[in-house]
């Protein structure tokens, strides 16, 4: 093991006065922890540029090719390299890398490491780590040779991952591609199709209140919005909470129960995380916080409706949510929502041309999640 002080120099950065124009706009890199996403390899471009005056002025020192950035506050632990010589703001612990560490090695390391830095983190109005905290963090250090097929090995992996994922954001934009094709924009409606309102085509509303004293360890499954938009993006869900099956059966009694074809959306939802319902094991969901779809018109194919409140949600978000807090879907406004009262045959094509690609996506995502668990077990056996 190393602290990375040995093998590193730790540069942070300054931010010139925003008052100053003449600091700004100028053709040096100055770059960001905003700049950097889960995406980010090697950064070759900042978003704002500095001039030679604000260098000279604010003191600024560059960090060459190669260094590997890491943001140490809002948030912590975002990790890339330089692609080319930069400056940085104060929001950065970057790692000047020595000749005993490679710096593709170092940056895996630290993308690994997120929680643990986080977990670093000191400070009352917001949580950074310090210099002295980065420099004394410890990576195993195999000879030089060693850590270069580590992070090829952990480079292939991390492109496979990118490139399903990459896939999978083709086929989602293909899905809207063929929507907007078929019945054109729920905004503007350019192909002039009747409007109904959601509350004339099926019910809307949402479930009986469950108080958290009737929470329990174990039973029926009990999703808040956070499991609804979870499975929306086909996701696994492993369940938190529960309620007795005796509890639910009066629920369902009391309200009924979701069945195979409903909409169920988290309240909040402004990019559209809608899941219809795909399987007959029993649950529950937490009342308001989850708006249901149900008793839908047999004319309306629940994929159509779907992929139509998704359009409607995601385009016209500010007009239909409320709230003073934050903006939110109330059942009031999603009974209102407008929808294309269009030949329900047209309908079950669309819905044909999602099935296929549910069953591309589906092979993808399988793919995607064996690539994510050998990189998590790489991780382990490389990194501890």
């Amino acid at each position: 093991m190393a602290r990375l002080g040995d093998i590193c120099a730790v540069v942070s950065g300054t931010t010139p006065k925003s008052t100053q124009p003449e600091y700004w706009d100028g053709n040096l890199n100055w770059v960001t922890p905003a700049e950097l996403t889960d995406e980010s390899d090697v950064i070759y471009e900042s978003q704002r540029k500095i001039t030679p005056q604000a260098v000279i002025d604010s003191s600024l020192k560059p960090f060459p090719a190669g260094t590997v950035l890491l943001s140490s506050r809002a948030p912590i632990g975002k990790v890339a390299i330089t692609g080319t010589e930069m400056f940085c703001n104060q929001g950065f612990k970057n790692l000047i890398c020595s000749d005993k560490i490679y710096n593709r090695y170092l940056y895996h390391f630290l993308k690994d490491k997120t929680a643990y830095l986080n977990s670093l983190g000191r400070g009352a109005t917001f949580k950074e780590i310090s210099k002295s905290i980065v420099e004394n963090i410890e990576i195993p250090l195999p000879p030089l040779d060693e850590q270069r097929k580590i992070a090829a090995v952990l480079d292939k992996v991390s492109d496979l991952i990118a490139k399903r994922r990459q896939q999978l954001d083709k086929l989602d934009e293909m899905i809207k591609v063929r929507y907007v094709e078929m019945f054109g924009e729920c905004k503007s409606n350019p192909k002039n199709w009747d409007i109904c309102n959601l509350e004339d085509i099926a019910q809307v509303g949402s479930s009986k209140r469950v108080f958290v004293e009737e929470l329990k360890g174990s039973g029926i499954p009990f999703f808040r919005g956070t499991e609804i938009g979870a499975l929306a993006e086909g996701k696994r869900v492993k369940p938190e909470l529960f309620i007795t099956e005796e509890h639910y059966q009066q629920l369902c009694l009391a309200t009924g129960k979701p069945q195979i074809g409903d909409l169920l959306m988290p309240s909040i939802c402004p990019d559209g995380r809608i899941w219809v319902v795909n399987s007959e094991e029993p649950f529950y969901f937490k009342d308001g916080r989850v708006l249901w779809v149900h008793d839908i018109n047999e004319d309306f194919n629940s994929v159509f409706l779907l992929y139509t409140l998704k359009d409607r949600i995601m385009t016209d978000y500010s007009s239909i949510a409320s709230g003073t807090t934050f903006a939110e879907l109330k059942i009031f406004s999603l009974k209102q929502c407008k929808i294309f009262d269009v030949p329900v045959e047209l309908q079950n094509k669309f819905a044909a041309f999602i099935a296929q690609a549910d069953k591309s996506k589906l092979a993808i995502q399988k793919s995607l999640d064996k690539l994510e668990t050998l990189k998590k077990t790489l991780m382990q056996e490389y990194f501890g």
